[in-house]
Order: structure tokens, then sequence, then C-alpha cells
């Protein structure tokens, strides 16, 4: 198996932004959040034990989830939560260790995971962790524009994940997402030429 790192950053940070960035220079790159993505589509392999658990008002008409409905029901209800953690979480942590241990020409593999350190689950065998980090501000801001929602909504996710004062200190590589796309871009490269040399 190739060397794997975990990539991980608070809501907004540009994860995606920057897994990308990685993408594009022939990095294998393993998204947790796309993998849960697929599991709750419609035929996906989650939906039917979130129907038998949740019920179909939480489905859309293609048998998909409801995204809006569960989020609002997941922060209203921390019992529910676990729910979908449950359901979640061993298929989502099995997809990734079988995406990991596939062949591959990429140097490395890169692992997403919004809740790395929140989580503990990845970091026993990702070899070292990269933390995408920018300001609480821009978070709030980029997340707002993104996906629609409103600041106190936004905040209420941030205020589930780690802060930047518990999450930096953890990090083996940071990088800064607070400027242009060259910024970060020329930051990947760099880190990205570190990473082949080990």
């Amino acid at each position: 198996m190739n060397p794997c790192y975990g990539l991980t950053g608070g809501i907004g940070c540009g994860k995606s932004t920057v897994a990308q960035c990685f993408a594009d220079l022939g990095v294998r790159i393993v998204d947790t959040d796309l993998i849960s993505h697929h599991l709750t589509q419609a035929n996906g392999l989650a939906m039917p034990q979130i129907r038998q658990t949740f019920g179909d008002d939480f489905l859309n008409p293609d048998g998909s989830l409801k995204r809006t409905k569960m989020r609002e029901e997941i922060f209203a209800h921390p019992a529910s939560k676990q729910q979908l953690e449950h359901i979640l979480h061993p298929l989502i942590w099995a997809q990734s260790q079988a995406q990991v241990a596939a062949d591959t020409v990429a140097p490395y593999t890169l692992v997403v995971v919004p809740l790395l350190f929140e989580s503990q689950r990845y970091r026993s065998w990702l070899t070292q962790v990269i933390v995408v980090d920018c300001p609480e501000s821009l978070q709030i801001s980029r997340t707002m524009q993104r996906s629609g929602l409103s600041e106190s909504a936004v905040r209420a996710i941030m205020a589930q994940q780690f802060s930047r004062t518990q999450r930096i200190p953890l990090a083996n590589y940071l990088i800064h997402n607070e400027l242009d796309i060259a910024n970060l871009t020329a930051q990947v490269r760099s880190l990205h030429s570190q990473l082949i040399l080990r």
C-alpha cells in the first residue's frame, strides 16, 4: 500500500479545492464526503437502513436522502445524529479502506476526512495529516455563499467541530487558504514535492 496522508479542516476552509489541487498533480484522492454522498443517493447502500430508522419522510421521491431535512433533524436531536452515524460511519470506513488498498500508480493517497481529529477512527492508519486553515470569518462567509445556510446554521456546524486552536497543533502540515488560488496552488505544489521525497 502506498503512503496515505489525511486531509482535514473546518467547514468552509477549502478542503475540496486543496484536494483537487493535489489530484491535478497525480495524487489519488479518497474523499469520505463523496463516499457518504454515494451511500445516500437513490439505491445507495445506506438508504434501506436509513429508511427503516427514520422513515419515508426523509427520502426524496427517487429514494435518495433528503439532506436538508436530515441536517435539521440531527442538529435538533443528538440521538438522531448518533443513529445516522451508526449507519454511515462503518460503511464509509469500509469503502475508504477498500479504495486505499486498491492498486494505484499515484505516488501517495490523500484521504479527505472533515472530522478526522474528532472521530479518531482514521488517525491510526494515516502516515501524517495535512490541515487546511483559514480565519473563521472566511469559513462562515464561504459556507453561506456555497450552501445558502444562515450564519447561525454555519456557526452551529462549526461548534460541533474542533476549533482552529484545537486543530492546528495536531497538524503535521498546514496549508493556509485565505488568499487567492495561485497562492494555494503554490503551497500545494511545495508540499507535494516534500511528500514525494519522503
